[in-house]
């Protein structure tokens, strides 16, 4: 039994001593620092790009006609469908030409009757006129030639006013035809095969709408900007050389991004609304296939700027602070550090590089990747990373970024 106690003992004492062991080299791991994690960086890319601003507007046809009835009669044929494009000159509605018919036949044979009269008159005077100048003669007197001289004037003026009779009546029955007066899209019709409808001298209110076209090609798109704005867009066209109202537009619709269609400012108001503040302008875009309609809601782009180089970074490396945005920048060195937050001015994107209005410098070395791994006072080391090369200049910007607006 004594010589059993120390084997037993030693075994103990063998297994705290290795428990002890276990338990020193945890510790030893716990307390050691972990190592610094491994963020990307660089420098901006540096492009050139135009400042834009951006305005909502409506498009509005550059031809808008009410057609009316200019004669009176029941309306006998429509010759278009409700919808359709239509050219000018084509036919649209007919009324009843048979009342116009037979009441140009009446004034042509009026115009006969007075032509017949004008006739006789003037053989008439012919014969007073030799009379009167035969001195042996005395067959007539000065006051019977007189007399046939003004029956001669009488049956002229009658003449005269029997062919603006005819013409008239000629023109009644050709208003009976109403033809397009524009090349575009017809609306419905607003009255049926049938009806009667109202026409003569007393304008929209008295005579009976017929239908509504508007022009398709090309197409104006109207949108309203503050005093400041016209300001610097007039600045910026005479150092272009050219006039306020031959700038290069962009416009998108609300279902497209990018800014895919290229027109031109034409025209700018002659005056400020003193109630908003603001100036309309209006800018033409090619229409052939018909994709705009009168009315239709659009985002239009107006330069704001010359082209000018600017500094672009990855969107991703932009991060918010409340309403600020910021990014991380570095020094150069493959030593740990605490990276340096700068507030920026955003502009744009550019094919995912965000434009950097304000903020950072060309030679920063901003963190471009592994943002979510900075802690505040946290150490970090830097890899230098190369820049994506930057996208042509006339690349399209992303449509979801704001546009660029100068730096203050």
């Amino acid at each position: 039994m004594t010589a059993a106690l120390p084997r037993f003992s030693l075994a103990a004492l063998s297994l705290a001593a290795l428990a002890l062991a276990g338990c020193s080299d945890q510790n030893q791991a716990q307390q050691a620092p972990p190592s610094a994690p491994t963020v990307s960086v660089a420098k901006p890319t540096t492009r050139e790009i135009t400042d834009y601003d951006e305005y909502v507007g409506r498009f509005q046809a550059v031809d808008l006609v009410n057609v009316y009835a200019r004669v009176s009669g029941y309306l006998d044929k429509i010759a278009f469908t409700d919808g359709q494009v239509v050219k000018q000159g084509d036919l649209l509605f007919s009324i009843d030409k048979r009342p116009f018919q037979v009441a140009l036949d009446q004034a042509k044979a009026n115009l006969a009757r007075s032509q017949a009269a004008l006739d006789f008159s003037q053989s008439d005077l012919q014969r007073a006129q030799t009379l009167l100048e035969d001195k042996n003669s005395t067959a007539i007197s000065r006051q019977a030639f007189d007399q046939r001289l003004q029956s001669e004037r009488t049956a002229r003026a009658d003449v005269a006013a029997a062919q603006a009779a005819v013409q008239a009546a000629e023109l009644d029955l050709e208003f009976t035809d109403l033809r397009s007066p524009v090349t575009g899209r017809i609306g419905d019709r607003k009255v049926s095969v049938g009806n009667l409808v109202t026409g003569g001298s007393g304008g929209a209110n008295t005579n009976t709408l017929m239908a509504t076209i508007v022009s398709l090609d090309p197409i104006y798109f109207e949108f309203t900007y503050d005093e400041a704005s016209y300001l610097r867009y007039q600045r910026l066209s005479k150092t272009l050389g050219g006039s306020g109202e031959t700038i290069s537009v962009q416009l998108e619709l609300i279902d497209e991004s990018g800014f895919p269609h290229k027109g031109k400012l034409d025209f700018v108001d002659n005056q400020i609304s003193e109630q908003t503040g603001t100036i309309r302008g209006r800018a033409s875009f090619a229409n052939a296939d018909g994709l705009f309609t009168p009315g239709m809601f659009g985002r239009i782009e107006v330069p704001a700027s010359h082209p000018h180089e600017a500094l672009l970074v990855p969107d991703v490396a932009i991060g918010t602070e409340q309403t600020r945005k910021f990014v991380y920048v570095m020094q150069p060195g493959d030593e740990p550090q605490a990276p340096q937050m700068k507030y920026v001015t955003l502009g744009r994107v550019y094919d995912g590089q965000r434009v950097i209005v304000s903020g950072i410098d060309k030679d920063d070395l901003v963190v471009v990747n592994g943002l979510v791994r900075i802690r505040p006072g946290a150490m970090v080391v830097g890899k230098l990373e190369q820049p994506a090369p930057a996208a042509p200049a006339g690349a399209a910007p992303a449509a979801d970024a704001p546009a660029a607006k100068p730096a203050n």
